[in-house]
């Protein structure tokens, strides 16, 4: 092995060698600096010089330190072990347990799904979850980003969403990925927490990278955990949901990268290739024809500003099946959690719901809320305008059903697992208050079937007031504090 000390500078995180033998992009390297051993990865190679990124800090590196290339790649240690465990951002175990003997060594870049490869998804995933498993129900092998805001719960959203999260059949056979990229000690400490209490950690393998790690760690997360899943998924024949937080962290690091090497910047200062860096990583999702098991994923990202047309979910929602929007207006109502479901979509939801999946009233369903929600919101808005007192009929009864369906539907506490019939039952509810010729949007065949038979409404009144009890203790976030933060905007196709 060869052994260089032709450092010719050091910036920020990343050191330029010259001089050296043709090395390959990826490749590890182990820097010698006063006999405290180092670790990079070779970013960019050319004929000239050869940029390494640096896993610690480059502090007190000097440029007579010395460098070998190891000739190969990042690889993660598989082995059907790995599920309960923690690592840290490269893979190595976090926790008190044994060291992981792997079964095999996989590389972690990966490659995206081959399109002519892929089998279309059709199966649910059922997370508890009202307003996403009715109005953006996450069908196995999808990739749908959830958006959000700082302040907003999208770390308790993504943690019951990972307790809840079950799919029909065996259940041995689903698991978990979680990844955090880029979080405070408070968050890894919080997540860890809650996986122990909740049990969730005996199905899931978790990855963690905390801000105080070095930045091209965190461009390593999300392709650790996609091969974790990849693993399980195509080798053991699970269905694996994959939770990456927060990809707007993963994007800051690739920038800072790109700004250290100097590259010419794109969009707000976000590297030109940053479209093919996340296409790469989201095109890891998916049901390979032939195989038994599936990768579903769940990323999330922070908008800075709340600015949906921002870079990250602008490139985000060019690759991914649509979009869950949590919003400001909501959550300061004390909604929790504060999904907006008119801004929201799930591209593939439509032909994989219905009689053999959920219910055979569930799209009509749907289809019949939202168009009442969104009359509701127009009734809000003419109320501002000519007030309450001037509205028809048709429209105070869309003003009581947005009212209705924010408070009885989308909100529920952080611990709460509805059943999807338990969902539907609400939904039904909440319609009897329009007349049935107002529901346009369903056929008679399901009103008959349906309409005016709500002899389960008392029992949603009764559960309804434990609920108000606990939105009145906690704010409605189901998190035990009050918390303030509208995502503004539409990121997808709209709703028929």
């Amino acid at each position: 092995m060869r052994e260089y000390s032709t450092i010719a500078r050091i910036e920020g995180p990343l050191i330029f060698v010259e001089k050296t033998h043709p090395v390959g992009f990826g490749e590890l390297v182990r820097i010698e600096v006063d006999g405290v051993m180092k670790t990079g990865q070779v970013l960019d190679t050319s004929d000239d010089v050869v940029v390494v990124s640096v896993f610690e800090t480059t502090r007190g590196m000097h440029l007579d330190a010395k460098i070998r290339f190891l000739g190969q790649g990042v690889l993660f240690d598989a082995s059907p072990d790995i599920i309960g465990r923690v690592f840290d951002g490269r893979g190595r175990p976090k926790d008190d347990g044994p060291a992981i003997i792997p079964a095999t060594r996989l590389p972690v870049n990966g490659k995206p799904i081959n399109p002519y490869a892929r089998e279309r998804p059709g199966d649910v995933i059922k997370t508890g979850v009202s307003a996403i498993d009715m109005a953006t129900t996450i069908i196995r092998g999808q990739k749908l980003p959830i958006f959000s805001g700082a302040g907003l719960p999208h770390d308790e959203l993504a943690m019951q969403i990972a307790r809840q999260s079950t799919i029909s059949g065996d259940a041995s056979r689903f698991a978990v990925v979680f990844a955090g990229i880029g979080i405070t000690e408070a968050q890894a400490h919080a997540f860890m927490d809650d996986f122990a209490a909740s049990g969730a950690l005996s199905r899931s393998v978790v990855f963690l990278n905390t801000a105080a790690d070095a930045s091209v760690e965190r461009l390593l997360v999300p392709r650790m955990a996609l091969t974790a899943a990849e693993y399980l998924a195509f080798d053991k024949g699970m269905h694996v949901l994959v939770i990456l937080d927060d990809m707007t962290n993963y994007c800051e690091a690739l920038r800072e990268i790109s700004a250290a090497r100097q590259e010419l910047p794109g969009r707000r200062g976000y590297p030109g290739y940053m479209y093919t860096d996340l296409a790469a990583i989201y095109e890891r999702a998916g049901i390979i024809a032939g195989r038994e098991g599936s990768i579903t994923q769940l990323p999330i990202l922070t908008l800075p500003g709340d600015d949906i047309t921002h870079p990250i979910p602008d490139l985000t929602g060019y690759i991914t099946e649509g979009q869950i929007v949590l919003s400001r207006e909501l959550h300061n109502k004390g909604i929790y959690p504060p999904i907006d479901v008119l801004q929201s979509l799930s591209r593939l939801m439509s032909g994989s719901i219905g009689a053999s999946k959920t219910q055979v009233d569930h799209k009509p369903v749907a289809d019949q809320v939202f168009a009442c929600y969104a009359d509701g919101k127009e009734a809000r808005g003419l109320v501002s305008i000519i007030g309450e007192d001037a509205l028809g009929d048709d429209d105070r009864r869309s003003l009581v059903f947005a009212e209705n369906f924010e408070r009885r539907l989308l909100a529920q506490t952080g611990r709460e697992d509805r059943r999807f019939d338990e969902t539907i039952d609400i939904a039904w509810d909440l319609l009897s208050v329009y007349p049935r010729e107002s529901l346009r949007r369903m056929s008679d065949d399901i009103k008959d079937s349906r309409y005016g038979k709500q002899d389960k409404q008392d029992n949603h009144a009764e559960r309804q007031e434990p609920h108000a009890k606990d939105e009145q203790e906690d704010g409605g976030n189901g998190t035990g504090r009050p918390e303030s933060g509208t995502i503004t905007g539409n990121a997808g196709d709209e709703r028929p």
